[in-house]
């Protein structure tokens, strides 16, 4: 069987689709992975259909920068802005490189999937990296509310839907007709599959979900090598800290503030994407890998993207999330509610003194991550898929 899955975003979003391709591969079948050229890299024995758009490029923009930084409606009138332009292109080159699938395997933003199915004909199954699905339990992810009671839960779901297609609706619709020559999008495909690639143990499954929504587990790739120079900063001493806030680009005033907030607590670090230089005591990194990283560390502060959260609790060192916007408040809130780090300290906050605090009391749960490590969300996700076509 071909399958196509389609990486769109950050390497927080195309890493777990590439671990999840995979495992489909190991069972015999043939996988391509649609996902921006840079991350040729992490492909393995996977076939990537580089997109011309780089998420990354668009994300280190200072325009970008104010998008991912806005509430839920500005970051979807910020999409159209932003992405518009790049939409045409974008959505021909999926188009060509997911045409020949026997299955297609896409995220919800944008329900490319779906506009594929209805085109080629092959099924489909949506992709969530967060608690998505309408739930009573708590509100949607986006919202930065820990609950709004069970109706308000609820609806806030179907608000965030109705100004997705409020901003999004003409532009998907245009798109269909003079790309992919369909009409317009009609109604909801209420059956299609879902795997969710969130452990259980992190989010307990809703007890209102229906049956095709699945809760896997992560889809946490396998460790890799670390360079031999940052290898031997963390073994000369202490245990360092690691701080890095992924796509989130911070400001040289923030960068400022936490390196303030390591000196007062008198810790060592390894920091990725910040302005520092290095020292005895800094080591500045452009990327790491967190599996293989995180275990070493003494504690990890991080923006609570969904994929750094995975690795931060797998490794079972304190989690301090410093979140910017979107569902890092919910990682976040996640991450203390667990006892693996103490509460959330959003970055529009956060002073020297407030984070040197929160690495003081961190604290670990040791017993989430060995849980964590045993799961295997990959296999879980895969036997759901029907790979018999």
């Amino acid at each position: 069987m071909r399958v196509a899955i389609l990486a769109f975003g950050s390497r927080g979003d195309t890493q777990p689709c590439v671990t999840l391709g995979e495992g489909v591969r190991a069972r015999g079948h043939e996988v391509t992975v649609v996902a921006a050229e840079r991350y040729a890299p992490l492909m393995g024995g996977l076939t990537l259909a580089p997109l011309s758009v780089d998420p990354v490029r668009i994300m280190e923009s200072e325009e970008g920068q104010a998008w991912l930084r806005s509430g839920p409606l500005g970051f979807v009138r910020g999409f159209r802005r932003i992405v518009e332009p790049l939409a045409e292109k974008l959505v021909a080159e999926v188009d060509a490189a997911a045409r020949d699938a026997d299955l297609v395997l896409a995220p919800a933003l944008g329900g490319m999937g779906g506009h594929l199915s209805d085109r080629y004909g092959m099924p489909h199954v949506i992709l969530h990296f967060q608690p998505s699905h309408p739930t009573a339990e708590f509100p949607n992810p986006l919202v930065r509310l820990r609950t709004l009671g069970s109706w308000g839960n609820r609806a806030s779901y179907a608000l965030i839907e109705r100004l997705s297609r409020l901003v999004l609706g003409r532009m998907v619709d245009r798109l269909r007709g003079t790309v992919l020559g369909l009409g317009p999008q009609r109604g909801h495909r209420d059956a299609t599959p879902v795997l969710c690639g969130v452990s259980p143990l992190v989010v307990p499954r809703p007890r209102d979900w229906p049956g095709h929504i699945h809760l896997t587990g992560y889809w946490r790739p396998a460790p890799r090598p670390l360079p031999a120079d940052l290898v031997a900063f963390v073994e000369e001493g202490p245990p360092p800290v690691y701080v890095g806030f992924g796509s989130m680009r911070p400001p040289a005033s923030l960068a400022g503030r936490v390196l303030g907030a390591l000196e007062l607590a008198g810790v060592r670090a390894v920091v990725q994407g910040l302005p520092a230089e290095p020292s005895g005591t800094v080591f500045p990194v452009e990327e790491a890998d967190h599996a293989a990283l995180f275990p070493l560390m003494a504690a990890v502060v991080h923006h609570g993207g969904a994929g750094t959260t995975a690795a931060g609790l797998a490794a079972g060192v304190p989690n301090v999330v410093c979140p910017f916007f979107s569902d890092q408040h919910f990682w976040g809130a996640r991450v203390a509610a667990l006892g693996a780090g103490p509460e959330p300290l959003p970055v529009r906050r956060l002073t020297s003194e407030g984070l040197a605090a929160r690495l003081a009391r961190a604290v670990r749960n040791q017993r989430l991550a060995a849980r964590l490590r045993e799961e295997d969300g990959v296999r879980q996700a895969v036997d759901l898929l029907d790979l018999s076509g």
